[in-house]
């Protein structure tokens, strides 16, 4: 296809599929690349809506000599879904789950139903799908039909494979095939045909009836007996159908196509097998380790036991997660600091029987000097936080500072468990030989240890060693007859590797079977055979230098905000739903686009900064968009396990765009809204019938680009700091400093008078100090410079009066929460301790009522005794920052008083985002996931209660409903 032709060709193609086509530069960066070290830019990227498209896409991929390479969720760890064809993206329409049979334990599905989702429709029916994955909030049935994904449960569930009952596919030539289980009469009858269908049943049956390559296959596959098997085509599992063997199974190509990366047909619907939910008494015991060699040997003593799973983690990974917001509440059953842990799940009808299970588990540790702490976590919170961070590994890697990073390379290998000692002792010989480290963690109670050398990518000379490990672990896994994968897939990354594993004689019967599938290498071409050398095609050229770039934050913990971009590896944390009960990432969540994921930002602000020609690297309007649709709402900041700051890097790449391009009057007027609403307070009613009126209003918001449907925050007839002069402190020993923020000064007034006649009735003398605004909204429109003069100056206002006896505290979660995070990051070096410092000692107001009524300073006998139900949503950054726990703790703590929260992700306001008129509706939907459908619901007589003001006037322009703040909850609680 003439590279001239492109445009047109895509032009034509969009005119003869229902789906979407793209072509633009922007899209085609966010595909090059996966969760791998490759990137490959692709010539388009296509949403398909239905069959119909797919087959046209085959049919004008025949035609032009293309490849379609399809992609579910992006999380390939060996660049399955890298390439330079189309790019196939069925996850936005492939979605539906399309029928359930109960009695027979099956389901079928489209290929972009993601595994989460699924089990959570199937929980009512008392059924789920056995194979679970780390990425399981996001991961999708096609991807794992196409690696062949297994998870932490293997050892009981197996993998996707197993669980595989029939594939309707699309093939090379457009027609469509259903493949399912087949009698020795059906496959006859399936090889008398001429179409394409039948030649494949013909080359098959050629291939293993041979009985030289009968005894070929068995004598240089992987051990038959290994549970994640997958490397190459699975002929061997084929082999061993009734047809070839006496009294194995039926004949199904499902079980080649499972784990065959795309590469033999385009998978439309796949039958599923399901499986009884497992009893519902949990436990995991922790065990603790010295090493790693430990830690194998104990994983032997576990596996006698019969659990569900044996989790590894190594010392590096752990230590990784006491730097992760999230993972570091995760980390709660740790005692000391192990070389090694095993998460070792049991489910038993009762808990005296795991009970019973876990202390002669550890009485065997014990009589065999291995481990030292052995804690039993129950409970389905506990589990999950356990397993969270577990899960976490992948993420947690890429926050190793520098370039050499763990690296994905032979994290797939897999053999048995009783040899696994010998294996991992002789591994770290090579590691030696070649003066690598490395970490271990994952699945060894199925003999697959995910293993990560530390390379610089970057670097010349490691991505020699990148392609000189792999052969040479290659050999070592083939040495014991082991899986070079076991799970991730070969495609571009081990791919090389197969004839190495399986003989090439083995190997020229794979390429048969793919010239018989797909004679014009139309699907995803150069995975599992004929791939690339290994090394190449990677993310970086060699010896790639990092640019460095002055900033107005502070990146030095990242080594500069080129590698703070670098630290998304592409895992896809931020496409879990909202289902999932995560709040990553809320514009993703509601529209279920790629573009508008954390990742996607991450990849385009890499790529344009890294690569930029121009004299400012961030003058890019390709970049500008994208940040556009981000609420910064920082769920990032701590959900994301590699720690991604999006709000951050977007708020410097808008003070570094505006110095090249003119600030909007809408941002400069957000950003400067203190000084219109000072300006205003001196005649707040006209103010305010200005804008709340019909026809005035309505002018005013749409020349200034605010969306008619929203309301303008009213001022309040006097300001916060006004009315605390008038009324004076009390006597008190306990003092405290109150943070007048620009919010609450003179709008949300009410609330900062309540909060402050709250505390004088609990004994403390609230003073207000002389402060500047926090900077919120300068930071939330890109104006950082401005921001980073408020933060000098208030850390030099505050630093000398605040104390751990003298907090300050603040009434709005994101202008208080400033102290604790932009702050420490925007003043200059010498004054950094002393942020931090005071940071030390600002709470929200919750935080500080929680803290003192934990330490009896606060009584219940303050406060009624008459029943309250509340429901709460936090705010983003309380659940980033800090911790939503002190709402619900402060809310329940009258004696009658009970509160719920809502497990809502960001509200969708998000400061001034959701006021934007190109922004509303965005906002409404990102509100309209959880949020306010949970408000509407609640009855009138149970209070809702928000921190956020965004929140409660969210809540209040989509539910009519009235949320309180807390504060306010509380101050009408106290005793008359």
């Amino acid at each position: 296809m003439n590279t001239d032709n492109h445009s047109n060709r895509f032009i034509q193609l969009q005119k003869q599929i229902s789906g979407e086509v793209f072509t633009d530069n922007t899209t085609r960066i966010l595909y090059a690349t996966d969760a791998s070290a490759y990137k490959v830019m692709p010539l388009a990227v296509v949403y398909p809506k239905n069959e119909e498209d797919i087959k046209t896409l085959v049919q004008f991929a025949n035609q032009e000599s293309l490849s379609l390479i399809p992609r579910a969720a992006g999380t390939s760890l060996a660049g399955q879904v890298v390439g330079n064809g189309i790019v196939v993206d069925i996850s936005k329409y492939f979605t539906k789950i399309l029928e359930l049979n109960t009695e027979e334990k099956w389901v079928i599905v489209q290929p972009g139903v993601i595994l989460d989702e699924l089990n959570l429709y199937l929980k009512e029916h008392g059924l789920f799908f056995g194979p679970e994955t780390s990425t399981s909030g996001r991961c999708m049935m096609g991807g794992m039909l196409g690696n062949n994904s297994c998870g932490s449960h293997s050892i009981i569930y197996g993998s996707t494979r197993d669980h595989t009952l029939e594939v309707s596919a699309i093939l090379s030539d457009g027609s469509k095939a259903v493949f399912g289980n087949l009698n020795k009469d059906e496959f006859e009858k399936k090889c008398t045909g001429s179409n394409l269908e039948s030649k494949l049943y013909n080359k098959i049956h050629s291939i293993l009836s041979d009985q030289e390559n009968q005894k070929g296959i068995r004598q240089e596959f992987p051990d038959i007996n290994i549970k994640r098997r997958n490397t190459g085509y699975a002929i061997d599992l084929l082999l061993e159908s009734n047809l070839y063997t006496n009294g194995g199974d039926q004949f199904n190509f499902s079980k080649l196509l499972a784990g065959s990366e795309g590469t033999l047909a385009f998978t439309t619907e796949i039958k599923l097998n399901l499986v009884p939910v497992p009893p519902k008494e949990k436990a995991l015991i922790c065990a603790h380790f010295e090493s790693l060699e430990e830690a194998i040997q104990g994983n032997l003593i576990a596996l006698k036991h019969k659990p569900g799973a044996v989790e590894l983690m190594d010392d590096q990974i752990l230590k990784l997660t006491e730097g992760n917001i999230l993972q570091a509440k995760n980390r709660f059953f740790l005692k000391g600091n192990p070389g090694a842990l095993l998460i070792i799940e049991f489910a038993r009808e009762t808990k005296a029987e795991i009970e019973e299970i876990a202390n002669k588990m550890e009485d065997e540790f014990k009589a065999s000097s291995l481990g030292y702490h052995f804690p039993i976590v129950t409970g389905a919170e506990n589990i999950a936080r356990v397993w969270d961070l577990r899960k976490s590994a992948l993420g947690v890697l890429s926050n190793m500072a520098g370039d050499a990073k763990p690296v994905s390379l032979i994290e797939d290998t897999s053999v048995m468990p009783e040899i696994l000692y010998d294996y991992i002792a002789e591994f770290k010989e090579l590691m030696k030989k070649h003066n690598i480290s490395c970490v271990f963690h994952a699945h060894i109670g199925s003999g697959e240890i995910h293993l990560r050398p530390v390379l610089n990518l970057k670097d010349q000379v490691d991505q020699e060693k990148f392609h000189a490990i792999g052969l040479d672990s290659a050999k070592l896994v083939k040495k014991y007859k082991g899986s070079l994968s076991g799970e991730h897939g070969d495609g571009r990354l081990r791919g090389e590797f197969i004839p190495v594993m399986i003989g090439e004689k083995n190997y020229e019967l794979l390429r048969d079977i793919k010239n018989t599938w797909d004679p014009n290498h139309i699907f995803n071409p150069g995975k599992i055979v004929d791939t690339p050398k290994m090394n190449s095609h990677l993310r970086y050229e060699p010896n790639q230098e990092t640019k460095e770039i002055n900033t107005y934050f502070d990146f030095s913990s990242d080594m500069g905000i080129v590698r703070a971009t670098e630290r998304c590896n592409g895992s896809g944390d931020c496409r879990n739903t909202h289902l999932t009960g995560k709040a990553l990432c809320p514009s993703y969540q509601a529209s279920l686009d790629e573009k508008l994921s954390t990742r996607a930002r991450a990849n385009l602000f890499r790529e344009f900064i890294s690569n930029s020609e121009q004299k400012n690297p961030f003058d890019h309007k390709e970049l500008y968009d994208i940040l556009d649709m981000c609420l910064s709402c920082k769920a990032c900041k701590s959900e994301c396990p590699s720690n991604v700051d999006m709000a951050k890097l977007k708020a410097e790449f808008l003070q570094q765009y505006y110095d090249s391009n003119p600030v909007p009057l809408r941002s400069k007027l957000i950003a400067n809204i203190s000084r219109i609403n000072k300006l205003g307070s001196y005649a707040p009613s006209l103010f305010n019938f200005v804008n709340q009126h019909p026809i005035i209003g309505k002018l005013v918001k749409n020349n200034l680009g605010f969306a008619e449907e929203r309301s303008i925050p009213k001022l309040h007839q006097t300001t916060l700091k006004k009315w605390h002069s008038n009324n004076g402190n009390i006597e008190s020993k306990r003092r405290v400093y109150l943070f007048a923020d620009e919010f609450t000064d003179y709008n949300d007034t009410p609330i900062g008078i309540k909060t402050i006649e709250l505390l004088q009735k609990l004994g403390y003398d609230v003073i207000i100090p002389k402060h500047a605004e926090s900077g919120r909204t300068y930071l939330s429109k890109g104006l950082v410079k401005k921001a980073k003069f408020l933060a000098i100056k208030n850390v030099t206002l505050l630093q000398n009066i605040i104390s751990e006896e003298t907090p300050l505290i603040g009434i709005e979660p994101s202008a208080i929460l400033t102290f604790r995070d932009e702050y420490i990051d925007l003043v200059p070096e010498n004054m950094r301790e002393s942020a931090k410092q005071l940071a030390s000692h600002v709470f929200m107001i919750e935080e500080f009522l929680h803290n003192e009524m934990q330490k009896g300073n606060i009584s219940p006998n303050q406060f009624t005794t008459e029943a309250k139900e509340i429901k709460f949503h936090a705010h983003c950054y309380q659940k980033s920052l800090a911790s939503s726990l002190p709402v619900k703790e402060i809310l329940s703590f009258p004696v009658n008083y009970s509160a719920v929260e809502i497990k809502s992700g960001c509200c969708g306001m998000a400061g001034s985002f959701g006021y934007e008129k190109e922004h509303y509706d965005l906002s409404k939907k990102v509100g309209e996931l959880i949020l306010l459908p949970e408000v509407r619901k609640t009855p009138q007589s149970v209070l809702i209660a928000a921190s956020g003001t965004s929140c409660r006037h969210q809540i209040k322009d989509e539910t009519e409903r009235e949320a309180q703040h807390p504060v306010e909850i509380l101050w009408e609680a106290l005793k008359k």
